[in-house]
Formats: C-alpha cells, sequence, structure tokens
C-alpha cells in the first residue's frame, strides 16, 4: 500500500511533523523574549488546541479507521477492532505518561516568571533536562499521528499538526525556563528545547520504517482509530487540564469550542 504514495506525498508528511515537533522552539523563544506569561493566550490556544483535536478523532479519523476495517474484516469484526484500537491508543500514551515522574513532566505548568528567583542550579538544570527527556517520549506517538494523518489525508494533516504546534509551545518553555536560569545561557536553552522537538520527525521516522513498509487496509485501520486514541488522550489529559493552570477555565472551554467550530468548517469546505 505504501507503493500507493508517492515520493511528495511522504515528505509532505515528514515536513508536516518536523514544523509540529519543532514549534517547542516558539516556546523557548517566547520564555526569553517576553517579561511576563500571556497566561489568557496560552489558556485560549490550548484549548484551541484540544477542540481541534477532539473533533477530528471522534468525527472524522475514528471514522475512517472503522470504514477501512469494516472493508477489511467485515462489519462486526472491524467495528470491534476499531473500538479496541481506540483505546489501545490511550493506553499506550497513558503508560508512557506513567512512567514519567510527575517532577520531570513537561506537562506540569511553567511561566517565564516563576523561576527568576530561585538560584538552585543544578536542581533547575535537572529539571530542564528531564523535561526535555519526557517531551521527547512523549512526541514519539505525536509524531507518528502527525505523519499517518498528514500522509493519508494531508488537509486533516495540516489541521493535526496545527494543534499539535500549539500543545507543543508550552512544552518548549518547560525545557528552556529552567535551563536558562540554572545556566544564563539561552542559546543552551533553546538548543534542548529545540532538539527534543526533534523526536517527533524522529517518531515518524521510525513508523514509517517499521509500519509503513507492510501497509495494508488493516494496519492503516488500526493505525489511525490508535492515532485517534492518542490525540483525545492527550487532550483530556494534558491540553485542557493546562489550559486551566494557564488561565480561566472559562477561557479554556471557549477555546475549546471554537477549535471545534474552526475543524468543523474546515472538514466541510475543504473536503
Amino acid at each position: 500500500m505504501l507503493a500507493n504514495y508517492t515520493t511528495n506525498n511522504i515528505l509532505f508528511a515528514f515536513g508536516l511533523t518536523i514544523l509540529a515537533g519543532l514549534s517547542t522552539g516558539i516556546g523557548s523563544a517566547l520564555a526569553f523574549f517576553a517579561k511576563k506569561t500571556n497566561t489568557k493566550f496560552l489558556s485560549i490556544s490550548l484549548g484551541f488546541s484540544a477542540g481541534v483535536m477532539i473533533y477530528v478523532s471522534l468525527v472524522e479519523i475514528f471514522f475512517k479507521a472503522k470504514t477501512a476495517l469494516t472493508h477489511f474484516y467485515g462489519t462486526h469484526t472491524g467495528y470491534w477492532i476499531t473500538i479496541l484500537s481506540f483505546f489501545g491508543g490511550m493506553f499506550l500514551i497513558a503508560i508512557i505518561d506513567k512512567l514519567i515522574p510527575s517532577f520531570e513532566n513537561p506537562h506540569e505548568v511553567h511561566k517565564v516568571e516563576d523561576l527568576k528567583n530561585e538560584n538552585r542550579e543544578t536542581k533547575l538544570l535537572r529539571m530542564g533536562f528531564f523535561s526535555a527527556i519526557a517531551i521527547a517520549i512523549h512526541n514519539f506517538p505525536e509524531g507518528l499521528a502527525t505523519f499517518a494523518a498528514g500522509l493519508q489525508a494531508p488537509k486533516l494533516g495540516i489541521s493535526i499538526a496545527i494543534a499539535i504546534a500549539i500543545h507543543n509551545i508550552p512544552e518548549g518553555i518547560a525545557v528552556s525556563v529552567p535551563i536558562f536560569y540554572a545556566t544564563n545561557n539561552r542559546k543552551k536553552a533553546f538548543f534542548y528545547s529545540f532538539l527534543s522537538g526533534l523526536s517527533e520527525p524522529l517518531g515518524a521516522l521510525i513508523g514509517f520504517l517499521i509500519l509503513f513498509s507492510f501497509m495494508n487496509d488493516a494496519m492503516f485501520g488500526i493505525v489511525f482509530a490508535m492515532v485517534a486514541g492518542i490525540m483525545v488522550f492527550i487532550s483530556l489529559d494534558e491540553l485542557l487540564p493546562t489550559a486551566r493552570e494557564y488561565g480561566e477555565h472559562h477561557l479554556s472551554i471557549y477555546g475549546l469550542i471554537g477549535g471545534m467550530i474552526v475543524m468543523a468548517a474546515s472538514l466541510v469546505l475543504f473536503s
């Protein structure tokens, strides 16, 4: 089935993944050049990202997976495999999240102004490095999700890439802020933040080499259903709680609804 995709299709999907992953650098830059975190903007943006990811996962990706699997296995069996794959994606990202201690978890809220008076350089440096490692681990399945969507449905892939890019901005802050205040070196902080985002295209590359070399309708359906589960879990477990921590509760919900509206409109207008 991979033969059905041109080199341009594959490069486009990788390009989306690279852009989404390297948006951690935007968060790093915000941490350096802003005196205070714009929490309202981040809250609305993260809510928007969650809205896009939830809507597109449940309305579009899940049913694309179901169509492929029911066509391959039959209606009853295919539907069950879709459901199991969807929740399998959730369990996969939940296990990854569980293996990372909360202190080093990149989804703990960090603000530009939080650590300016902190003088425990060793602790800060450790926090920054472990955040970079944690983000790299999290970004593997996200990279696969962006790549799979971009390869199968380019317009859908663009929406997912934008949503994940927004999600990666506070992760860049999580890496760069502690490293910068531990070393007072902007270049080093930006480098490690930037480097942590590279694991997203790396996840896409590994998925490409392992899965897509023998991709068929059944494998595509399973991967797509898992992608839907991964993105719903990320939205509910990471994006919405972080959005609420950054700002007022209602701002994240307004962003969520806005993301769903934009995603719904784009699916109708550009289908």
